[in-house]
């Protein structure tokens, strides 16, 4: 099978792309002028050769499709006119409600229906979302992410992964850093206590790889239920205690690399990802290229060089 290339829009937001001089210069301008923001980011997706785009945090968030489209279906029509299509939203903007808040619950599922009716209308079928983020080391009194954090979890997932499944979406839990689902173990715990019919997984290989993890050995473990995973490198695991705050995500980047420059085993990545039910995508994450179309070709090659080189060594295993 010949998977989809597929990117977050993240990979648009860097200002030198937009001729701007500043990240809330290309909100900006994405909030006044809806429309223009996404006629530029669906041809750079074309020319690029990248065919699928997974909705992020504003200005590429479901709120900026509606308000450039109309509708969901006017979006996804969009997209197809171009040879695109709709892979996924992540749930990641500061409107969303806190999975930690008990009382909330009715609250979390009413917007994860809210963002699954979207997608399904658009033609997509996955929405991933993170587990909130742990809390900077040493703090007092301190936060243990334990089985009773997990279990409450779990419990979240289970009913939002219910709830839009009614729309025909099934629920991906990403595994970011500084996260409750970062390390290895992390991983491992929430799989173990959430039913595989409603929640799946989106593996990160760079996340992974800086919580001092392996991606391969994550995504060989829990092949069956990743849905979609984000293919990104990594430097070198992250071997400070970050200071967990509205900065962290700017203080990750130094730790990230751009495709085949880091520590990822793209050929392991590639083999594990091919036994998948999310095989049929690849989605290159490269955080706010300069030039994104450079940057997903140069990303598109190395994630297809790793899928024909891990092809091979099954066929050899035959």
């Amino acid at each position: 099978m010949t998977p989809r290339f597929a990117t977050d829009a993240i990979t648009f937001y860097h200002p030198d792309f937009w001729g701007l001089d500043s990240a809330d210069a290309v909100r900006d301008r994405a909030l006044a002028h809806p429309v223009a923001f996404w006629e530029r980011v669906m041809e750079a997706l074309a020319e690029s050769g990248v065919t699928g785009v997974e909705l992020t945090f504003a200005p590429a968030d479901i709120g900026s499709a509606l308000r450039a489209f109309g509708s969901a279906a006017a979006f996804g029509r969009e997209l197809a006119s171009r040879g695109l299509s709709l892979v996924s939203a992540f749930v990641a903007d500061g409107d969303a409600p806190d999975w930690r808040d008990e009382a909330g619950l009715p609250a979390i599922v009413a917007d994860a229906e809210r963002r699954a009716a979207f997608l399904a209308e658009a033609g997509a079928d996955l929405l991933v979302a993170g587990l909130p983020m742990r809390r900077t080391f040493g703090t007092r009194p301190p936060f243990f992410v334990d089985a009773a954090y997990m279990n409450k979890m779990a419990a979240v997932a289970h009913a939002v992964g219910e709830a839009v499944a009614r729309h025909g979406v099934r629920l991906a839990l990403h595994t970011e850093s500084n996260s409750t689902l970062w390390y290895e173990r992390d991983i491992d715990l929430f799989m173990a206590l959430t039913d595989p019919q409603y929640v799946w997984l989106c593996p990160d290989s760079c996340h992974i790889a800086l919580g001092g993890g392996d991606p391969v050995a994550v995504a060989r473990r829990h092949a069956p239920r990743i849905a979609l995973a984000h293919w990104k490198d990594a430097v070198a695991p992250i071997d400070v205690h970050l200071t967990i705050d509205e900065t962290v995500y700017s203080r990750q980047q130094p730790y990230m690399a751009e495709l085949g420059k880091g520590t990822v085993d793209w050929q392991g990545w590639a083999r594990a990802m091919s036994r998948t039910p999310g095989a049929g995508t690849v989605l290159i994450e490269l955080d706010e290229a300069p030039d994104p179309v450079a940057a997903l070709r140069a990303g598109t090659a190395v994630a297809r060089a790793s899928l024909n080189a891990a092809a091979r060594v099954s066929a050899d295993y035959r």
